[in-house]
Formats: C-alpha cells, structure tokens, sequence
C-alpha cells in the first residue's frame, strides 16, 4: 500500500497534468476559433465577389 504522502503526490502531479492539459486545450481552441474566423471572412469576400451587388454604390 502507499503511503498517504505518496498518494497526495501523486494526486498533485495528476492535478497539474489536468491544468497543464487545459491551458493546451485552451490555446488550441483559440488558436482553432482564429482559423475559423479568418476563413468564414474569405469565404464571404468570395461569395461577395461572385454575387456583387448590381448598381452603383453611389446612388
């Protein structure tokens, strides 16, 4: 059996693991939600570009 020591260093080492492993997640899904964003914009000056608005800008 562990000792209640090791049991509680362990649990620490598991504990910072998790958080080390959410602020990964975290960057990532930002980093992710970046690419999403800068995409959706070049698709819709794309689709801008292929249905241009008719007439003049100036009316």
């Amino acid at each position: 059996m562990r000792s209640e020591d090791q049991v509680k260093r362990k649990l620490n080492e598991l504990k910072r693991q998790l958080d080390m492993m959410k602020s990964r997640l975290s960057a990532e899904e930002v980093a992710a939600n970046v690419q999403v964003l800068r995409l959706e914009d070049m698709i819709m000056m794309l689709e801008w570009v292929i249905d241009q608005p008719s007439g003049s800008y100036h009316v």
